[in-house]
């Protein structure tokens, strides 16, 4: 969620919930982009190769730029669709344009403008069936943040309890539904973006999960189950859910005072450090330990509580996963960790992210390399700082850091010149896909490298991951705290 109330964002245009509108919006969308990109195509016949390239990288940099302006003002599932876009790596495009497009794209993540209080108090004495003040001592209107499904007020109850209210804006759901039913009028432009995808698979994922997301009573049991799993964690919370007061479109919590991940940016680097890692250990512990993948760490999402512990919220988006997903991915992690490209190639195959019939062309030598630069930084064991910019480039002369340990993801190694070479390069990566059971961990990971890479977070995150990935003794003291805390816990 964002952290911008009312008072710092302007309110957001009234949400088209009307099928013919929202419908309209998305096929306008692909099919003028559709229009545009044949054209292109047809003029590249006489282009240069190099002006042919250029001319793909406007026009996909032209497709980002409406797909964030025209999604933005939908929210509901059509805003999900681009929140989960700027998690691909988009095809053929510089890192740095790669980055920029990443980037506008994440604004659909964080910075959506609340709804007028006016709006959402109806929806309220609905689902509460009661007025206000028949529930709560005092309620603040202004919104405390703000998503694409809805938006989070403070509150007291009348029990004394402080307690944070979030409810879902009027019609999204609604909106949702339709826009789950016209998700696959996006899917040539997300194969557009990253070929390698089976975007209608993905498509078909998203539409489950968002669909739940829709049900606060479903989150409200994610969230309790959660907080079961951790409860008197040494350095992590989860606010208890009233579930009195909690209803399918109305959840509420207890109010948990901590610093936003702004504030965590400028503090000093022992903090960042601690903070980093617990965030780390969260989400992998849950993933590879608990078999709970969680699909939105982005840090609007937890809060650095006075007692150094995080606090993490939004348990909307969850799915619980299979052992062997999560043995596949171990086992592609250590065969990163031991160089072993035969190794590899066997379990990105047996993981599904390299169909068997298109194994062939695929070089091992390729695969590791193109794994290394995306996995490496949580897969090897050894000390690794994120850096900002201007230290990586002072790190990269030294010889001490690559491009690819900073933002996992890409091609391996420097963009070839020459033409041929790079439609080599990219027939290998055409060759693989992302099985739809690993989506949510697949933006787990990045999401949770992008938040490290913020803060400039410092550990040796191959070892601390290895505990969970691997069954590895604790890494440092987090981990020892831990392992006590889960002693206990058997």
């Amino acid at each position: 969620m964002s952290a911008d109330g009312e008072d710092r964002a302007p309110e957001a245009k009234r949400l088209p919930s009307g099928r013919v509108t929202r419908t309209a919006r998305v096929g306008g969308l692909a099919a003028g982009q559709g229009v545009r990109w044949a054209g292109m195509r047809a003029a590249n016949r006489i282009r240069t190769p190099e002006r042919a390239a250029e001319a793909e990288r406007e026009r996909t940099a032209a497709l980002i730029d409406e797909l964030v302006d025209q999604l933005s003002r939908m929210r509901g599932a059509a805003m999900k669709v681009g929140q989960m876009l700027s998690m691909l790596d988009l095809d053929g495009l510089p890192p740095d344009q790669q980055e920029e497009l990443q980037r506008k794209l994440a604004t659909l993540r964080d910075a959506v403008p609340p709804v007028p209080f006016s709006r959402l108090e109806r929806l309220l004495r609905r689902e509460l069936g009661a007025p206000l003040a028949s529930v709560f001592s005092d309620f603040d209107e202004r919104a405390f943040a703000a998503a694409s499904i809805g938006q989070v007020h403070r509150a007291r109850t009348l029990a004394g309890a402080d307690v944070v209210v979030k409810v879902q804006y009027p019609g999204v759901a609604e909106a949702v539904e339709t826009d789950l039913r016209n998700a696959l009028l996006l899917v040539p432009l997300v194969r557009r973006l990253a070929p390698v995808l089976d975007a209608r698979a993905i498509g078909l994922e998203l539409r489950e999960r968002v669909g739940e997301e829709l049900d606060y009573e479903l989150e409200a049991q994610n969230q309790r189950r959660i907080a079961r799993l951790l409860a008197g964690h040494p350095f992590m919370r989860v606010p208890a859910v009233d579930t009195a007061l909690s209803t399918r479109r109305v959840l509420v919590s207890e109010y948990v005072e901590g610093e936003r991940f702004e504030d965590v940016r400028r503090a000093e680097e022992s903090v960042r450090d601690r903070y980093g890692e617990i965030v780390f250990r969260f989400f992998f512990g849950l993933l590879y330990r608990d078999r709970i993948a969680l699909g939105d760490p982005h840090p609007g999402n937890y809060l650095w509580t006075p007692d150094e512990r995080v606090c993490f919220l939004d348990f909307g988006l969850l799915r619980d996963v299979e052992a062997t997903r999560v043995a596949a991915e171990a086992h592609i992690a250590l065969a990163v960790r031991r160089a072993r490209a035969d190794e590899l190639k066997a379990a990105l195959i047996a993981g599904g992210y390299l169909p068997s019939d298109r194994a062939e062309g695929v070089d091992e030598a390729f695969a590791l390399r193109l794994m290394r630069q995306a996995t490496s930084w949580y897969a090897v064991p050894r000390f690794h700082r994120f850096a900002a910019p201007a230290v990586r480039a002072a790190a990269d002369e030294d010889g001490a850091l690559t491009a690819g340990d900073e933002r996992p993801g890409g091609t391996p190694g420097d963009e070839p010149r020459d033409p041929a070479q790079r439609a080599a390069i990219k027939h290998q990566v055409d060759q693989f896909t992302l099985p739809p059971d690993a989506v949510l961990i697949r933006r787990m990971h990045g999401v949770v490298a992008a938040v490290l890479y913020n803060l400039r977070a410092g550990a040796d995150w191959g070892a601390v991951a290895a505990e969970y990935l691997h069954g590895e003794p604790p890494a440092t003291e987090l981990g020892r705290a831990e392992a006590e805390y889960l002693a206990q816990r058997r």
